[in-house]
């Protein structure tokens, strides 16, 4: 993904403080994968959610995304369900970096929320903006380091590149 890629995605909204134990209970972290995890995802907050989620949507939520516990699974979780990325008015610090490090796209913004309603389309330039029925909401491009461990798949795959250690298949 470039700094300059545009997507368009179908939104699910949620609210302020969506914690680790909303995103995973703790429960299902004793399931062997996160394959086997990613159907109870946000089951506390809507258990239908996880078989709804398509390939390509967004996340759009309030204040404090990904609170709690600094589980890696609650990232993991998202991205195994195909979500794009997640639109949030601000993030828990432990649950970004450990997005980032996972290879889950974040994007900080304090309006789109405000306007959007379940099931809207919303467009995403990189870098640049959303963008909801013509309304333009500007949002602050991440650090190409960022994108770059993003690009990758996440930490460990950015670090693999970086060395020339990737594994090939």
């Amino acid at each position: 993904m470039s700094n300059t890629e545009k997507f368009t995605g179908r939104v699910w909204v949620l609210g302020d403080d969506i914690d680790t134990d909303i995103i995973i209970p703790t429960e299902y972290l004793a399931l062997p994968t996160v394959e086997d995890m990613k159907q109870y995802g946000f089951s506390p907050l809507r258990p239908e959610l996880a078989g709804q989620i398509k390939e390509g949507d967004i996340i759009v939520a309030g204040k404090n995304f990904g609170c709690g516990s600094s589980r890696e699974q609650a990232p993991e979780i998202i991205k195994a369900l195909k979500i794009k990325c997640v639109i949030a008015k601000s993030y828990a610090r432990i649950f970004f970096r450990n997005s980032i490090n996972n290879g889950l796209l974040l994007i900080e913004n304090s309006d789109i929320q405000d306007v959007v309603k379940e099931g809207d389309e919303i467009t995403v330039t990189m870098g640049e903006s959303i963008e909801k029925d013509g309304q333009i909401f500007p949002i602050t491009p991440l650090p190409q380091n960022l994108m770059d461990i993003i690009n990758a798949g996440g930490l460990v795959k950015a670090m693999q590149k970086r060395n020339g250690i990737i594994e090939e298949g």
